[in-house]
C-alpha cells in the first residue's frame, strides 16, 4: 500500500523540523577544548608569528641587499659612461692633432718641392 506524500505534508514536515532545530542544536553536549590542547595551539600560534617575523625581516634584508647591488651597478655604468666619454674626448683631440700634422706634413712637403 503505498501513500503519496503531498505537497501540504512536505510543509507541516519542514515547519515542525524548523521549530525544533535549535532545541535538537542545544541539546547536543558541546565538548569543553582541553586546555593542554589550547595551550598548545597557543603556542603553536606564537612560533608560526616569530617565524612569519623572522621571514618577513630577511625578506627586508634581501630587498635591501638588492637595492644595494643595483647602487653598485648604477655606480659602474656610470664609471663606464665616464670612461667612454673620456676616451671619445681623447679620440677627438687625436683626430684634431693627427689633422693638423698631417696638413703641416703635407704644406712643408708642398712647400719644399715647389722650390
Amino acid at each position: 500500500m503505498e501513500m503519496a506524500v503531498t505537497q501540504k505534508d512536505l510543509s507541516q514536515i519542514s515547519d515542525y523540523i524548523k521549530g525544533q532545530f535549535l532545541e535538537w542544536i542545544e541539546s547536543i553536549p558541546l565538548r569543553p577544548v582541553p586546555s593542554a590542547y589550547g595551550f598548545e595551539l597557543h603556542e603553536r600560534m606564537i612560533r608560526v608569528e616569530e617565524e612569519l617575523k623572522n621571514q618577513r625581516e630577511l625578506m627586508k634584508q634581501g630587498f635591501e641587499q638588492v637595492d644595494k647591488r643595483f647602487e653598485q651597478v648604477d655606480k659602474r655604468f656610470e664609471q663606464m659612461e665616464n670612461h667612454f666619454s673620456e676616451l671619445s674626448r681623447r679620440m677627438f683631440h687625436f683626430m684634431i692633432w693627427s689633422f693638423g700634422s698631417t696638413a703641416t706634413a703635407a704644406g712643408i712637403i708642398i712647400t719644399v718641392l715647389k722650390i
